[in-house]
């Protein structure tokens, strides 16, 4: 996988644009957001996460679908649960995945900020594929989004709280950010 700055579109991976998004406003993107989806809850490798991001969900298939059915989002990228990576959005465009959201005393993520939807539940462990997955691509976008730092990585709930849970308690963070520290050690040798 690599990214094009110019572009901000990952070659290498599946592509599925999303008609969620507009554009951003002047300024660096300098934050990640980490969070997890399924649709139907806790249902896996289903195809509706994209069909969902794509306005696209027939509302009649599943009764959790009909509460969803207005909604409009969308996040940058999806990691399934092999590890597929689907991009939806570039990272120049804003997603709408953060939605009232606040990070170190600034409003709106969506303007600064890549999401990444981990395919997932709060309570059920993400697979080896995700968390490889997901530090190749956080290294990615470090890469070239040079503001998105290690401290400026967080979940859904960090900058939405009492509002959103995700990625949840079985989201492992130390393994996460060990695994980014040995990744940013293998590069400098």
């Amino acid at each position: 996988m690599q990214l094009d700055p110019a572009s901000g579109w990952c070659q290498g991976i599946d592509i599925c644009p999303s008609p969620n998004f507009n554009a951003r406003p002047e300024g660096e993107i300098s934050l990640l957001v980490i969070h997890n989806i399924s649709l139907p809850p806790a249902q896996f490798a289903t195809g509706k996460v994209q069909e969902f991001f794509q306005n696209r969900l027939d509302v009649t298939e599943h009764p959790y679908f009909e509460g969803i059915a207005d909604l409009r989002v969308s996040a940058h990228f999806l990691i399934e649960r092999d590890g597929t990576v689907t991009q939806f959005v570039s990272c120049l465009e804003r997603a709408w995945h953060a939605g009232v959201s606040s990070f170190e005393g600034r409003e709106t993520c969506n303007d600064f900020s890549v999401g990444i939807e981990l395919e997932g539940t709060d309570d059920l462990p993400f697979t080896d594929a995700q968390y490889q997955a997901l530090t190749t691509l956080t290294r990615q976008l470090q890469s070239t989004f040079t503001g998105i730092t290690a401290q400026r990585i967080c979940g859904h709930s960090d900058i939405a709280p009492g509002r959103k849970t995700d990625p949840g308690p079985a989201f492992d963070w130390a393994r996460y950010r060990a695994a980014l520290a040995k990744a940013d050690l293998e590069n400098k040798e």
